[in-house]
């Protein structure tokens, strides 16, 4: 089985519980593949140049300017800090962006009606990724080399330009294309310990989520923001053949809490 593993931004926003979870992974054994976020870094970048991040149901506007932060953010530091924090636990992994040995290539998001806003969103530079947008050849070679990549958010439409694409959707396209190959696992780390009931309330951790269930929590407002294309893209992998998704904190990455989809 490989293991897909995906942490938030509010994880390699943390010094401690990143390098934490880079020496657990590190001690998972078989083939495992790490996506990564940093969305709290890349707007905090951002209000450090006078920019305004521009979030639409957890998803960044990208302009062109912005597009460059967060480049320089999840492709450059992002990116190399994890890569050796797992060189430094044992762990002999890569950074990788979709551009690299063109590996994830996307498709320019075209306007989108947002129906939480009542109008057309254009999202700028945003890429949409899906299974066959991923070589999965090439991470296989990685992988049976033991080499293990480690990709951030940044994609290339195969004619010269970069986009930014969620990193949640990145980690289900990843996970869809390998398990044509072998049986994979999807794990979403974060800083809370699975989906909560109550935002506030850091116990009212839901133990299972099945369609009709995450159509209830989101009519209640229970789920919003991050946590909708989170789950909208769990439950698009298990439909296309991953095995297993679970949601949980980042500190528990070797054990079996959180919230499996069902």
């Amino acid at each position: 089985m490989i293991k897909v593993v995906k942490i938030g931004g509010n994880v390699v926003d943390n010094p401690e519980l990143l390098r934490k979870f880079a020496n657990d992974f590190a001690s998972m054994p078989g083939m495992k593949v790490l996506i990564h976020g940093g969305g709290v870094m890349a707007s905090q970048m951002q209000k450090s140049m006078g920019m305004t991040p521009v979030m639409v149901e957890g998803r960044r506007v990208t302009d062109e300017q912005t597009l460059k932060v967060v480049t320089m953010v999840y492709a450059g530091w992002c990116n190399k800090n994890i890569t050796a924090l797992l060189q430094g636990a044992g762990c002999n992994a890569i950074g990788l962006c979709g551009a690299d040995g063109n590996v994830i290539r996307a498709a320019k998001r075209a306007p989108v009606m947002v129906e939480s806003l009542g109008k057309e969103v254009d999202y700028g530079y945003v890429g949409d990724v899906s299974s066959e947008s991923v070589n999965t050849s090439f991470i296989m070679t990685l992988l049976e080399n033991g080499i293990i990549p480690v990709f951030n958010a940044i994609n290339h439409d195969g004619n010269g330009n970069l986009l930014n694409t969620n990193a949640d959707t990145i980690a289900s396209s990843v996970a869809t294309a390998l398990s044509a190959v072998v049986e994979t696992e999807l794990i979403y780390c974060f800083e809370k310990d699975g989906v909560l009931y109550d935002k506030d309330d850091d116990t009212s951790v839901i133990p299972s989520i099945d369609r009709d269930r995450f159509a209830e929590l989101k009519a209640e407002g229970r789920v919003a923001d991050g946590m909708i294309p989170k789950l909208s893209n769990s439950f698009k992998a298990i439909d296309n053949g991953v095995a297993r998704v679970i949601i949980k904190h980042a500190a528990n990455l070797l054990n079996d809490k959180g919230t499996t989809l069902v």
